[in-house]
């Protein structure tokens, strides 16, 4: 078996103004990281363009001609303070897409173990019908619901560890209980959402709020008394990874102080869970991870570990 890597050069063409966090310089460091890398285990996949049908499993069609109209030809345009379009930002927000969907194809046809998709612009904060917090469709839950009405599964979960709250997500898979979602992240932090009262139409969302400064043993602590009890009471068919890496300690966003080798360690947790339950089936998509240092060292982290359980 193999651990699938899709990514495209089209998601360096979606350029953010100068200073803006989410820049293409992140995808640079992870591609200095990968082209390192030499593992017979590692299939280098270019991403396919996801396409109207893919994203209508989430997002309604208003959103989609919303993104397609204001998509500029020159310059940028602000969707919000945080978020920007460039004139390659549509093409490269629908590579996001297709990674995702091709990545749950390849592990559930057996081509793969598992995948990362190396994509931006990240997608966990795009809600139903509003673009926002850098991000335009909601990646990851587009894949869910993929693995649900195109390969027939009943018990999708989504962990998503970046230490922002996945309110788009949530938003998303609100109403559907065939979706487990899971998300630990800073909180008071951007968006504001992701209480623990936040729980779903039947209980399909699980919010693990932890404070400023927690550090690897809170964070520990919380995924071994509550995440991962939860995903073995459900037994996930696939799980699916936001990965965001922004809780890393040198990141400039936040404060929550984790290393790479506690990404690492839940990595392998999830893959321990996906063993059990899903055939080894885990899918991760990049997220959020600011600073440039700390992200490729916590991307390589997290890959490696995949590799490992993928070989």
């Amino acid at each position: 078996m193999t651990t699938a890597l899709l990514t495209h050069t089209d998601c360096l063409q979606h350029v953010t103004p100068d200073g803006h966090p989410e820049r293409v310089d992140r995808l640079m460091a992870i591609y200095a990281l990968l082209d390192a890398i030499d593992d017979p285990n590692l299939m280098r996949i270019e991403a396919p363009m996801g396409n109207d049908s893919d994203i209508l499993r989430a997002h309604p069609q208003d959103h989609i001609d919303q993104i397609k109209a204001v998509a500029p030809n020159t310059g940028y345009i602000s969707l919000d303070a945080d978020t920007h379009m460039s004139p390659g930002s549509l093409t490269a927000a629908y590579r996001g897409v297709g990674a995702n969907v091709k990545a749950v194809d390849l592990v559930m046809d057996g081509s793969a173990k598992n995948a990362f998709a190396a994509v931006r612009p990240p997608g966990h904060h795009a809600e139903t019908a509003k673009p926002m917090g850098f991000c335009l469709f909601g990646n990851v839950a587009i894949a869910a619901k993929h693995a649900l009405d195109h390969h027939g599964l009943s018990r999708v979960t989504i962990v998503d560890f970046d230490v922002h709250h996945g309110n788009g997500t949530q938003d998303l898979l609100w109403n559907e209980d065939r979706i487990l979602f899971i998300s630990s992240h800073q909180m008071p932090l951007y968006p504001g959402s992701g209480a623990a009262h936040e729980t779903g139409i039947a209980n399909n969302i699980l919010n693990i709020p932890l404070e400023p400064n927690s550090g690897s043993k809170a964070f520990r602590d919380a995924y071994d008394r509550i995440v991962f009890p939860a995903l073995e009471a459900f037994k996930p068919e696939l799980l699916l990874i936001s990965a965001g890496f922004d809780a890393h300690r040198a990141d400039p966003l936040a404060n929550l102080n984790l290393t790479e080798d506690d990404f690492a360690w839940v990595t392998d947790r999830l893959c321990d869970i996906a063993d059990a339950h899903a055939q080894g089936r885990v899918v991760s998509t990049l997220e959020g991870g600011y600073d440039l240092d700390a992200l490729a060292a916590s991307t390589a982290a997290h890959l490696t570990v995949l590799l490992k359980r993928g070989a």
